[in-house]
């Protein structure tokens, strides 16, 4: 089985997400798929002896989506490309939509109704076949599928209300004229849902740029070139060329470019702070591990190359982030399926408001029940109920990636808030080995506290967590470790079956169980917790099974992830009530229900286009305020 992260180019909305994961995960030899709608890329677990990317990449090509698989292309360049490109029709529609606007309401005078409204029709079809077009290209890619999304939504209000008002344009006076019944042309409305709607799209693109920083920022960490010994000379290389065995310099003020070996007798002091968080550079020597996209800070060494590519530390994390950032909360699975459905439910929605008005009002009701259906057509927006709980998953993961702590799913970050009883490790997890330097007194001959352990321990007793300490040394020093940093349930010399066992324990009792561990023998118990914790200076085995990884030595990282947890859980459900509350309010409101109290008023397509591209900017921004939060 392989795993793998592809991007997507042409989702706008959740019911683009949703499509694209469906066809996805219809593929033969596709075991699963999760799409990540505001990073735009699919994450496909799948058969290698069955499908390949190349035939994902056809099968999402049918229903209109590209799936980027081949390496030399720059999808980022891509973006910047469709983002220009969106942003040059966002300036054309509102020309457009100004000039529409303005001969409408009078501010130009142009001549006779009828060339008045000739006039506009022309413009409205110019924005339609240039700025809309590809509304309706997808749409009908989509219809040919048997499937839906926003664009389908946009297609059918625009075009509805441009041909309706085409119709008047020419026969308006013959038809409605002669029956005694005032007629319009809403030509305005067709033109500014489409400007609206772009300008959200655009406005969403601006605002998400930002929910990706923390892979950006992991990705800068990789220089581009490095200096590799050729027979004994000293050549720069594209790190792509790097072997593993090769001699590679590096000079102070560099990024080290791969993972491997200081040789010889060079001394470096090395930022590891990236990585690990830890300000203070590190001193390497002779035989020490030395991390791609760590800093040099003085003495310039020589390095064997060991892990290269995809297969060093920091790949990994990236990998780690974006797994993390395209995997999908509980709560997620059920706004998709909700997703699937939204747009046929809108569109019914609409076709009932037609009907219920040409009941009430006859004949000479049609224009406003074309009116009241467009409304509801544009105003019904599923996507910032697929945007809620994503964006605030990205920016939470990516928060938590800066803050050196990585979350290996979403169910993770939602998981860990819930904790009400924490087992942690004894060596390793809250101690250290014992270096001449240390700066506290040794508690033991075998280790001394690791900083901020005391501090850390009360943050999580204050939260209303019990703590466990659980540990193979002897009974004296186990208990003077607990008393140190304020634990009071401690147990000594246990093996790895019995910390396995105090976790399940806990569980019977309905406790919300993590376990904190950097060892192959908390293993065990970090694979039974309900939420596991390993210390990246652990061992791989702990880190594999861990949900959660803390990079470097501080231990506060453990409250701020749980604190973070609950941010971004409280996050989601803000932007969830505010997307549907937009629905469950606005969709009465455009249908013309405030008519049936007397009061004559409703929301009209054009301002029903603002409202919806507000509500998928506003959660996205909602989002992004997890950035500011400590």
């Amino acid at each position: 089985m392989e795993k793998k992260t592809f991007a997507v180019l042409g989702m706008m909305c959740a019911g683009c997400a949703a499509n694209v994961e469906k066809r996805l995960s219809q593929t033969e030899g596709v075991v699963s798929a999760s799409v990540n709608l505001p990073a735009r890329t699919a994450l496909v677990e799948y058969d290698g002896q069955t499908t390949s990317p190349q035939l994902l990449k056809e099968s999402l090509a049918a229903i209109g989506y590209d799936l980027v698989v081949e390496e030399d292309r720059n999808v980022e360049a891509i973006e910047r490309q469709a983002y220009k490109s969106l942003r040059n029709k966002v300036i054309l529609s509102w020309f457009f939509a100004l000039l529409v606007m303005a001969i409408s309401m009078g501010y130009i005078k142009i001549g006779t109704r009828d060339i008045t409204n000739q006039t506009m029709l022309i413009l409205s079809l110019l924005n339609i076949l240039y700025c809309g077009r590809q509304f309706y290209v997808n749409a009908v890619r989509q219809l040919l599928h048997a499937t839906a999304n926003m664009d389908t939504l946009v297609a059918l209000s625009t075009g509805i209300s441009f041909l309706f008002s085409t119709f008047n344009t020419f026969w308006g006076e013959r038809y409605w004229g002669s029956q005694g019944i005032e007629w319009h042309t809403w030509f305005d409305a067709s033109v500014m849902i489409i400007t609206f709607v772009l300008t959200g799209r655009l406005m969403e693109e601006r605002a998400k740029h930002g929910t990706a920083s923390a892979i950006r920022a992991l990705m800068g960490l990789t220089p581009k070139t490095a200096h590799l010994i050729d027979t004994g000379e000293v050549v720069e290389v594209p790190i792509s060329a790097i072997q593993p065995g090769d001699t590679i310099e590096v000079r102070p003020g560099e990024k080290i470019p791969v993972d491997g070996r200081v040789l010889g007798d060079g001394i470096a002091r090395i930022d590891e702070s990236a990585m690990t968080g830890e300000s203070v550079a590190v001193e390497k020597h002779a035989g020490d591990k030395v991390l791609a996209g760590t800093i040099v800070r003085e003495g310039t060494f020589r390095f064997k190359a060991e892990e290269v590519g995809q297969k060093t530390i920091l790949a990994n994390m990236i990998r780690m982030v974006q797994e993390a950032q395209g995997s999908k909360a509980p709560v997620q699975r059920i706004v998709d399926q909700v997703a699937l459905v939204f747009v046929p439910a809108v569109a019914a929605i609409a076709l009932l408001t037609f009907l219920v008005w040409i009941l009430v009002g006859g004949h000479a009701a049609l224009p406003q029940a074309i009116l009241s259906a467009v409304s509801v057509l544009v105003i019904a927006c599923p996507c910032a109920m697929g945007l809620a709980t994503p964006t605030a998953l990205m920016v939470g993961i990516g928060k938590a990636a800066e803050k050196n702590i990585l979350i290996k799913d979403a169910t993770a970050l939602e998981e860990i808030r819930k904790v009400d009883a924490m087992v942690v490790d004894k060596t390793g997890t809250l101690t250290q080995p014992t270096t001449p330097t240390s700066p506290t007194p040794p508690t033991t001959p075998t280790e001394t506290l690791k900083p901020h352990a005391q501090e850390t321990m009360q943050q999580l007793q204050d939260m209303g967590i019990e703590v466990y300490l659980m540990s193979g040394d002897k009974e004296e020093r186990v208990a003077h470790i607990a008393q140190e940093v304020g634990i009071k349930h401690y147990r000594s010399q246990v093996l790895p079956q019995d910390k396995d066992n105090l976790v399940r324990e806990l569980q019977r009792q309905g406790r919300h169980v993590a376990m904190v561990g950097d060892g192959i023998n908390d293993s065990q118990a970090l694979a039974t917790a309900d939420v596991s914790i390993a210390m990246g200076k652990g061992t791989d085995v702990a880190m594999d099974v861990a949900q959660v990884t803390l990079m470097g030595n501080d231990l506060r990282r453990i409250p701020d992830a749980i604190r973070l947890s609950t941010q971004t859980v409280n996050m989601i459900h803000q932007n969830l009530f505010w997307a549907f509350i937009y629905n469950i309010v606005c969709i009465p409101l455009a249908a013309g229900l405030p008519y049936l109290i007397g009061l004559h008023w409703q929301i009209t397509p054009m301002w029903a286009s603002a409202l919806m591209a507000f509500s998928s900017v506003s959660v996205v921004l909602n989002s992004l305020r997890l950035k500011l939060k400590n």
